[in-house]
């Protein structure tokens, strides 16, 4: 028999690569597709699309100069204000930062950068809690202030001031600058500043002429990345802002369930969720464009410091970064820890020193009330919740994986997809499923259930994220030599795939669990009174007076910033090893 013009032979019809490109394109694989879309649909989908109807139908009733436009007015502008001051701030910080940690040799520098990162993996609730512990009333530094100088009051008033949000978001979203800037700035050839110098450029020249041209799209790309965060900052204004400090986040929390202005509720939602795609756009644009950097080894880059004026400069960075990222760190564990203020109803004289009775008292009914839940039922609900959580998100991350065709312009158009509840701010999410889920046919609004649904639609996008690369990177000649010795394509993944991705699917099941513990946005809506979650107890807590509430709040911030510390450690030391060359 002949062989065709490509050379095959005709009576050979096993072809392994056609057999594999089944996968994904058959109408089999195509079902699994399916419990996806109807999550999305349901979960997502319908609830914002609620959100849309309700707040157009009462469009009409906002009439120019009224109670609602003043306060959409100055909701908006705050939010830009706030957003566009705290980004300022960390730039100003956060770019001498990545040129101390990128481009100069000390000791400590390693650890400093992996210091620099802990804030942004916290969730906002533990950080607010840390700053309060660290400027607050009673936090460290006031207490330190009193007892040198021997005063009665508190000398630092910046909890309920515009001051204290702007630190949390300094302190919240100074690693992405850092990280950013400074990796590009590390790749940046040194020759480039010292040939520019043999021309006779001053130092001021080649920065301005040759460094900052180059590191501009970076800049801008991190300024827009930090912008987009203090946008839709949430917690952080709840708990450190003022009655007169709302986000268009805070107003939808306060409008919702403080005043049941569902409709003003709803149209602070619609302008939320316009805003954040506008700015995502702008970041995916500029984020995109080719950045014209010469590779170089960081070791390359990398110098010691000369001259006193390099080695003040290192000094004073590394100072304030110490305070700023470790003061309100080391404040939370030791408010924890060392009792300073009475009880709430305390008469008796306070004993001051080290103490576990803010640990225990989380799981103790002091006053045998029924109605109250202790701290370690939150504990609870947030671990079973985050437990649900990790499981869907894995599920759904792989049915999405294999079930869509992941090629081309399709897989463009599936990520955009599944990119666009990211951009959907929580809070939006919690108010939609208020609407939704209290109508018919949906009456599920007392569900405890809605909660890691909520959750799952968080995590989901960055569980995609890790677990398309982990598939991608697979060799296609395992899955070729599998078909040749007759494996079908379920046992292609179940014999090869999921082995190989096997620390991406334990890292992916470890990142869900940490965002569902931290997250708060869409909790504080759904979350109900005998079903409270540890970031809706933290904040809970805090809003009460007494010293045992209030390291209760400092104890119980500890637990989830140790718990989410580690999973983050965990995948940071898991994800980015080479699970193939590790097989070999």
């Amino acid at each position: 028999m002949a062989a065709r013009v490509d050379g095959s032979h005709p009576a050979v019809r096993f072809d392994p690569p056609a057999r594999l490109r089944k996968i994904g394109k058959s109408p089999r694989w195509g079902l699994l597709a399916i419990i996806p879309l109807l999550f999305l649909t349901l979960f997502y989908l319908l609830p914002v699309l609620q959100v849309f109807k309700n707040s157009l139908a009462d469009l009409p009733f906002f009439q120019p100069g009224s109670a609602n436009i003043k306060i959409i007015y100055r909701t908006v502008g705050f939010t830009f204000w706030q957003a566009t001051l705290s980004t300022m701030l960390t730039l100003l910080l956060g770019l001498p930062a990545a040129y101390v940690l990128y481009r100069f040799e000390f000791p400590g520098r390693k650890l400093l950068r992996v210091m620099t990162a802990i804030p942004f993996i916290l969730p906002t609730v533990v950080v607010a809690a840390g700053i309060n512990a660290f400027i607050g009333p009673r936090g460290w530094a006031n207490q330190a202030i009193q007892q040198v100088f021997s005063l009665e009051s508190p000398p630092i008033l910046l909890v309920g001031t515009l001051t204290a949000i702007l630190i949390a978001h300094v302190f919240y979203n100074l690693t992405i600058v850092i990280r950013l800037v400074g990796t590009a700035w590390s790749s940046l050839n040194p020759r480039l500043e010292q040939s520019a110098r043999m021309l006779g450029a001053s130092s001021r020249q080649s920065f301005m002429r040759i460094t900052l041209p180059l590191l501009r799209p970076v800049i801008v790309s991190a300024a827009l990345l930090v912008f987009i965060f203090d946008f839709t900052s949430f917690g952080v204004i709840l708990l450190l802002g003022g009655p007169k400090f709302a986000t268009l986040e805070v107003e939808i929390y306060q409008q919702a369930l403080a005043y049941f202005n569902i409709p003003l509720a709803s149209l602070l939602a619609l302008l939320q969720m316009l805003f954040t795609l506008l700015l995502a756009i702008t970041y995916q644009y500029f984020s995109t464009r080719p950045i014209p950097l010469v590779p170089a080894a960081e070791k390359q880059t990398l110098r010691a410091p000369q001259g006193w004026k390099q080695k003040t400069v290192i000094v004073l960075t590394v100072v304030v970064l110490i305070m700023l990222i470790a003061g309100p760190l080391f404040s939370l564990v030791g408010s924890s820890l060392i009792r300073t203020d009475a009880n709430r109803g305390q008469r008796e004289t306070v004993t001051t020193g080290w103490t576990l009775d803010y640990y225990q008292a989380l799981a103790t009914n002091p006053r045998e009330d029924y109605f109250y839940i202790p701290p370690v039922e939150a504990i609870w609900n947030s671990l079973k919740f985050a437990a649900v959580t990790a499981m869907a998100s894995l599920m759904l991350g792989l049915m999405m994986v294999y079930g869509f065709p992941w090629r081309g312009k399709k897989r463009a158009l599936m990520e955009a997809m599944l990119m666009v509840p990211l951009g959907t701010s929580a809070v939006t999410l919690g108010l939609g499923y208020i609407i939704f889920f209290n109508q018919p046919p949906f009456t599920w609004g007392d569900s405890q259930w809605l909660i890691p649904m909520a959750h799952t639609l968080v995590a989901l996008p960055f569980v995609m994220r890790g677990l398309l690369s982990a598939v991608a990177a697979i060799p296609p000649s395992y899955r070729h030599s599998a078909a040749v010795l007759g494996a079908s394509p379920w046992k292609v993944i179940w014999l090869i795939d999921l082995p190989i991705i096997r620390r991406s699917l334990v890292s992916s099941l470890v990142f869900a669990f940490t965002i569902s513990l931290g997250e708060f946005g869409a909790t504080t809506f759904l979350a109900r009174p005998e079903f409270p979650t540890l970031p809706v107890a933290i904040f809970r807590f805090l809003s009460l007076p007494g010293g045992m509430n209030y390291g209760q709040a400092m104890a119980m911030s500890t637990i989830l910033m140790l718990v989410c510390a580690g999973g983050i450690f965990f995948i940071e030391n898991t994800l980015f090893v080479n699970p193939v060359r590790e097989e070999k």
